[in-house]
């Protein structure tokens, strides 16, 4: 096997010396600065359905985008083919795209002395050696764990296995390249229950870098069905203010809508209702929302960012006051701040939690809406006013009654921040946003 056909660390030097091929070819074809990133990548995909095998999938793909620059002028190109050629003729493409793009004096590269030097190992590469036959087993596993957790589960609407692995590299005209090998394995099992006429459909997932890492299948398959069961005989509340506990697989969202409303892009559009909020107290003061993008093994570790700046510690929110914006390069210029080394997005939230689990904040609560489903995408980001379909359980005297649907939950973001009372101990791990369960202190339900 050759080093092109590995897709592992054993394929970064043959993708590194592409990079400089294809920036050597922007330099002759007269780009004033150039970045590329080459990719390729592979995997594999079990489906299952109903006992029998639907699909089972090997993809593997490869390509690079190109950007440079002239002067001021930027294009942009990117192609699945990687041979000389195809890079003649990509640079040549993207070259013809900025001389014929408006001037833009905050676009280019990040300055020269800003690059990532000694990039951090974190360990993310694991490859799982599964055969496609031992992939359907498990994913057949899975789904029988959860028909025989309960009778009324009464059909299966997918159960999925996925194995894929890939080598990124980044480098650019200031002669960094930056480069890393990944590894991402899956297994989700999605149920339907049935009861009285009604249907309810739930599911259940796990992620891992490491294949042998994932929980096992019949524990995902039980627990897909235990949430399936649960939610038969849902039922409408009427409208009222409560306090309201979203759970902590949908917690990280309430923060992503966060990360969204300080990040540079929309900041310098105009297109954020956290526009100036450097300095204010958004959160209670006990919360803090921190990055740390060298976890090991890290589903969003990362040791540079989209502009070859090197990745670091910090936080957004310290003691409830915001101290950071989430920046890149280009929207830092536009807003005349320095990046943050955040081109691409922020790599593992860690949000402040308490030493309380789901329960003791069910508890807390006394009477309003568990949150453990959403829908729609109810969310103004200019005004912050946030309205979503929501289904989950309804509370009394600090115990759950019985599962809530077609109801809409509602807030503005500032206060629904603001109105944090505790964060629970269950953080989320298969998730960017390491969370618990969130409890907010009162929000409009509106039912029946």
């Amino acid at each position: 096997m050759s080093a092109v056909d590995i897709v592992g660390p054993e394929a970064l030097p043959r993708l590194q010396e592409q990079v400089e091929q294809i920036l050597a070819e922007a330099r002759r074809q007269g780009a004033s600065a150039c970045e590329v990133a080459v990719s390729v990548e592979q995997g594999l995909s079990t489906t299952v359905r109903q006992r029998e095998v639907e699909t089972v999938e090997f993809n593997r793909d490869q390509g690079f985008g190109i950007t440079l620059y002239s002067g001021q002028r930027k294009g942009s190109a990117s192609t699945s083919a990687t041979g000389p050629e195809a890079i003649r003729e990509t640079v040549a493409a993207a070259l013809a795209i900025a001389e014929h793009a408006s001037e833009d004096e905050f676009a280019g590269l990040a300055d020269a002395g800003l690059m990532a030097g000694q990039l951090a190992e974190l360990d993310l590469y694991h490859p799982w050696a599964i055969s496609p036959e031992q992939s359907i087993e498990l994913a057949l596993e899975c789904e029988e764990s959860a028909f025989a957790a309960d009778s009324r589960i009464s059909n299966a609407d997918g159960t999925s296995l996925s194995s894929h692995r890939g080598c990124r590299v980044y480098g650019n005209s200031h002669g960094f390249v930056g480069s890393y090998a990944s590894t991402r394995h899956s297994l989700s099992c999605v149920m339907i229950a049935e009861l009285g006429g009604q249907m309810q459909r739930d599911y259940w997932y796990d992620v891992n870098r490491r294949g042998e890492a994932l929980a096992s299948a019949a524990s995902i398959g039980q627990r897909a069905a235990q949430r399936t069961v649960a939610r038969l005989g849902a039922r409408s509340v009427p409208t009222c203010e409560v306090p309201v506990l979203f759970s902590a697989e949908l917690a990280g969202g309430l923060f992503g809508h966060f990360l969204a409303a300080v990040s540079g892009g929309n900041l310098y559009r105009k297109a954020s209702f956290l526009e100036g909020s450097l300095g204010q107290q958004l959160f209670p003061q006990w919360l803090s929302l921190h990055e740390n993008p060298h976890l090991l093994q890290g589903l969003a570790s990362a040791s540079f960012d989209g502009d070859g700046l090197a990745t670091y510690a910090k936080p957004f929110v310290q003691a409830g006051e915001v101290v950071s914006y989430v920046l890149g390069t280009y929207s830092g210029r536009k807003l005349g701040l320095p990046s943050t080394a955040n081109a691409g997005g922020v790599h593992n939230l860690l949000v402040t939690h308490s030493a309380e689990d789901q329960d003791a904040l069910i508890k807390r609560m006394g009477r309003g809406l568990l949150v453990t489903e959403l829908m729609g995408q109810g969310l103004n980001l200019v005004t912050g006013d946030y309205s979503r379909g929501a289904g989950g359980f309804w509370i009394e005297n600090g115990q759950i009654q019985y599962p809530v649907q077609e109801v809409t939950i509602a807030g503005n973001l500032r206060d629904m921040f603001r109105q944090i009372v505790a964060v629970g101990s269950d953080l989320e791990m298969r998730s960017n946003i390491r969370s618990g369960s969130v409890l907010i202190e009162r929000m409009t339900v509106a039912g029946s």
